[in-house]
């Protein structure tokens, strides 16, 4: 049975997902995990890979999804995305990390919230 928050979540990803495609990215892999953690979505945009981190919340607004972040969730994402990065032979590749916070709204459609290189803010 899947929870309540990670049918959120995934719906958040999938909201993320159709953005980033909607303005030239490329999908390369999504809920990628390893031990380290997870990485909701990889996509390359120009010669970047982008790793995304998505933030969703039930909310008016997107400003509880940014804060949710934290300096552990920060930790396990760097640590996440330097293992992807070492399997996939990517090393020498420019890469960024990016955050899309979405507020899922009961009568009106999404906000969704784009921060490129998000764990600068």
């Amino acid at each position: 049975m899947v929870s309540y928050r990670t049918g959120l979540g995934h719906l958040g990803e999938q909201i993320a997902a159709q953005y980033l495609i909607k303005r030239g990215y490329t999908l390369l892999a999504s809920n990628w995990r390893c031990k380290g953690g997870e990485i909701d979505l990889v996509a390359r945009h120009g010669s970047s890979i982008v790793f995304v981190e998505v933030r969703t919340r039930r909310a008016a607004s997107v400003d509880t999804a940014f804060e949710s972040i934290t300096p552990r969730k920060r930790q396990r994402l760097l640590a996440a995305i330097h293992t992807y990065l070492a399997e996939t032979r990517l090393e020498s590749e420019d890469w960024r990390v990016d955050i899309i916070a979405v507020a899922v709204r009961r009568s009106s459609s999404p906000i969704v919230e784009h921060l490129e290189n998000g764990l600068d803010w």
